[in-house]
């Protein structure tokens, strides 16, 4: 798929081909993963033998993975918020979750070098989505535009899901503020300027609204990188070093892509390279960047730290 992949913070590419023609045998006495029937069917334990069947599944279905350990904080608040999503989209979207201590070649084979990390698999193909915990509604809207990326790629089966009982149900989810309803549905709709415009007036409103300001970096980037070519826009950067505009356009490639480190030391080598009183445009872009990879990823502290040493 050549669409860059929606809210990717990953760092390097997923290779899953030494999992793709794994034997899958059933564990003794355990039946295979349902293929419909409950809410039960939409959220999977997954293991390094049944993993070829979820990469057969995500040719159907879009498949989210969550790759998780016991010990670690940050993927016990965003499971929770994962399964929640997937289930209310009622068959849609199935999760995988992924023991990364208990299944060491999956973990080598998506690269897990922090966790939680969240990847989708779309027609057997692997699309970066973010690492470490999010808000909820970021991750709604990362779940809306990988629904839109899955259709273009001809990915619009679902599950069927029963049911559950009236007294088992969850608490009705409360309403999204309007204008965050507003971004969500011009997401799922590919209309990324009224989601900007939408968040743009929610930020105005409340200056504090975490959400918005992280849905706004997801979606000004998604608005960016349409229709860009990369192989052009790399020839573009390589022929001219200094056009801002030029490196802008790889770098925002190399954030979708997943490749986080090259992007920042791309607009770091620019920084340093251009007059005092041209550098502004790419100190804004480059902390738009670390908002939107987020502080606790430890490349975020690293490129800060460059850039302050550059300051002065």
């Amino acid at each position: 798929m050549s669409t860059p992949a929606p809210g990717a913070v990953m760092r390097g590419a997923v290779d899953l081909s030494t999992l793709r023609n794994r034997p899958q045998p059933p564990a003794e006495g355990a039946a295979p993963p349902a293929p419909s029937g409950d809410a039960g069917a939409l959220v999977r334990d997954v293991t390094d033998q049944t993993f070829g069947e979820i990469l057969e599944l995500s040719r159907t279905v879009p498949v989210v993975v969550d790759l998780w350990a016991e010990w670690c904080g940050p993927c016990k608040q965003l499971s929770p918020i994962l399964e929640k999503v997937v289930i209310e989209l009622g068959g849609r979207v199935v999760l995988a979750k992924v023991d990364v201590d208990a299944n060491p070649q999956l973990a080598q084979g998506f690269r897990a070098q922090s966790i939680p990390m969240v990847v989708a698999l779309v027609a057997g193909q692997p699309v970066p989505m973010f690492t470490g915990a999010v808000p909820e509604q970021q991750v709604r809207e990362v779940f809306a535009q990988l629904l839109q990326l899955a259709a273009q790629n001809g990915v619009t089966g679902s599950l069927s899901v029963t049911e559950e009982p009236a007294d088992a149900a969850e608490p009705e989810e409360p309403a999204l503020p309007p204008l965050h309803a507003e971004a969500f549905e011009a997401i799922e709709a590919g209309d990324y300027p009224r989601a900007i415009a939408a968040y743009e007036k929610a930020l105005a409103e409340n200056p504090r609204d975490d959400d918005a300001r992280a849905g706004l970096g997801q979606v000004r980037l998604l608005d960016r990188v349409q229709g860009l070519d990369l192989q052009a826009a790399r020839a573009a950067a390589a022929a001219s070093p200094s056009d801002i505009q030029a490196q802008f356009a790889v770098a925002d490639l190399d954030i979708a892509g997943g490749h986080v480190e090259d992007a920042f030391d791309r607009l770091l080598e620019l920084f340093a390279a251009l007059p005092s009183d041209d550098r502004a445009p790419v100190r804004e872009r480059l902390l738009e960047l670390f908002g939107l990879v987020g502080d606790a990823d430890p490349r975020v502290g690293v490129a800060r730290r460059r850039l302050t040493s550059l300051l002065f």
